[in-house]
């Protein structure tokens, strides 16, 4: 019977080490994998190196870093437009006022050469702001549109005193005869934007400009001599246009259309033009 006890006592001793054995173990192997945990940050990446004790090493990246809400407000600079000008003549040529301003005249000795009447507008910037989730918005800006329309007939001249426009008589061997006239413009557009995360998305915009005329020449050229005539040359002073943009991926054309006559009193002359705009937006 006392060999029966002692037995039972001895492995009882036994498996009580063992346990100890096992739990001291299992504690140690715990706080080694938690010890082989390491957790980096880099600005907004998260980089987690996880181990079991061993060589192998298992690493997470993780990027923690969120986009910035879009400004309400974007700004763009210097901004170029490359078209053609030509003119909607609504004038009544047996009119009074027509034959006063323009005496003899129809309105083919008017006509202008499409190729070479060319518009180029610098915009010195152009802002959009943003109505609704940046799809709708208001665009405008602030440039200078520079207008040169060139007359089919050499012969046309325009006098300051009296101003008028007239046929130069006698032959001429003209080479060149157009007219300047170029504004300081604000444009207000109502924008819409169907891709508001592109820069170079798809969309349009329409609304209308007002322009001021701050100069105005007729620039004659026969041989190696020029002949300027600089002044008002009979032209309104403001202009105002219905204007429109279509933006096609990077593709941006612009256009305008004269809402009167450009000319202060007997023609009824209104000026649209069409081209190509280069434009971040």
């Amino acid at each position: 019977m006392k060999r029966i006890l002692l037995a039972l006592a001895a492995t009882g001793l036994t498996m009580t080490a063992f346990a100890q054995t096992d739990s001291t173990s299992t504690s140690r192997t715990d706080t080694t994998k938690a010890s082989n945990t390491d957790t980096i940050r880099i600005g907004g990446m998260v980089i987690v190196r996880k181990g079991d004790g061993s060589k192998n090493r298992n690493i997470t990246l993780s990027n923690t870093r969120t986009r910035r809400p879009k400004s309400n407000l974007s700004t763009n600079w210097g901004i170029m437009d490359f078209g053609f000008s030509n003119v909607d003549d609504h004038t009544s040529m047996s009119s009074p006022e027509a034959q006063a301003f323009a005496p003899g005249l129809s309105k083919e000795a008017l006509s202008l050469r499409t190729g070479k009447s060319v518009n180029v507008n610098i915009w010195f910037f152009m802002q959009r702001l943003n109505l609704v989730k940046h799809v709708v918005n208001l665009k405008y800006g602030f440039g200078l549109e520079l207008n040169n329309y060139h007359f089919d007939n050499e012969n046309v001249r325009i006098s300051k005193s009296p101003t008028q426009i007239f046929l130069e008589t006698g032959n001429v061997n003209e080479k060149k005869n157009k007219l300047a006239a170029d504004y300081i413009t604000v444009p207000m557009m109502l924008n819409f934007n169907f891709t508001p995360g592109r820069n170079r998305g798809f969309g349009f915009s329409a609304g209308i400009s007002a322009g001021y005329l701050y100069s105005a020449r007729q620039k004659i050229k026969t041989g190696d001599d020029k002949d300027k005539t600089r002044g008002n040359l009979g032209l309104e002073k403001w202009k105002t246009s219905a204007i429109a943009e279509l933006s096609l991926g990077p593709i941006r054309l612009y256009g305008s259309h004269g809402l009167g006559s450009m000319w202060e009193k007997g023609l009824d002359q209104r000026p649209y033009n069409v081209g190509i705009r280069l434009s971040r937006w």
